[in-house]
């Protein structure tokens, strides 16, 4: 989850500024839109793992969220704003949906003096997925960008990456032609960055499958208090 997340919450802002011509407000609200279904979804979560179980909860969000990934590099150019918008909301919902019943189940797993330790350590991983995430998709989206300059056609393009934060700040400063290369290179650069957060989620994805137990474990004096929904 950590991993995925690096894409909307990083590189949707410069998309949303660079290639669709938002303002600061306005591409902030394109990515704000997702905090609005992501507690909705986590808070209706629970009628979900109580019927079906905390694994195929996640299951269900994960597999939501892959698809919404996938359908980012599918988006036209330039395209409009309320586009990415949809997709954000929709990712928003199927994260709230994966994200809580596996902390639950978690913390179902030990007692109430180690609850916790358990829960941070569910978002101290998420908080390492997101710094390696930044910098493996850093890396992948400066690297296309990279090679766009290299072998433009266009003159009038910055000579490097860090020229070209500032030419996107000041567009009006390009050419018509080196300003829509430019912004078609940042287009490309986050359609990688969304595949690698959709390759994030298909891994997830496969461990949920293949490695998270079918049910998780809740401790006796748990179930003495509460039924305990089905894993």
């Amino acid at each position: 989850m950590g991993l995925l997340m690096v894409a909307p919450t990083v590189f949707l802002p410069t998309y949303a500024q660079s290639v669709l011509g938002l303002g600061p407000i306005a591409a902030g609200f394109v990515l704000s839109v997702m905090t609005l279904s992501w507690p909705v979804a986590a808070a209706l979560s629970d009628r979900v793992y109580n019927r079906v179980g905390f694994r195929r909860t996640a299951v269900i969000g994960m597999s939501g969220a892959l698809l919404v990934l996938l359908c980012f590099p599918l988006l036209p150019y330039p395209g409009s704003a309320w586009q990415p918008a949809l997709l954000m909301l929709l990712l928003g919902a199927t994260l709230g949906l994966f994200q809580l019943p596996l902390i639950i189940g978690v913390q179902s797993t030990v007692g109430w003096t180690e609850r916790g330790t358990t829960t941070a350590s569910v978002l101290f991983c998420r908080q390492v997925g997101q710094s390696v995430g930044a910098a493996l998709f850093g890396a992948v989206a400066n690297g296309v960008i990279a090679s766009r300059l290299a072998d433009a056609p266009v003159p009038g393009l910055p000579s490097g990456l860090d020229a070209v934060s500032h030419a996107l700040e000041d567009p009006a400063a390009l050419s018509g032609a080196a300003r829509d290369y430019l912004r078609r290179a940042v287009d490309t650069a986050t359609d990688h960055a969304f595949t690698g957060a959709a390759v994030a989620a298909g891994l997830a994805l496969l461990v949920l499958v293949f490695v998270a137990p079918r049910r998780f474990p809740v401790l006796a004096e748990h179930e003495e208090t509460a039924p305990a929904p089905r894993g």
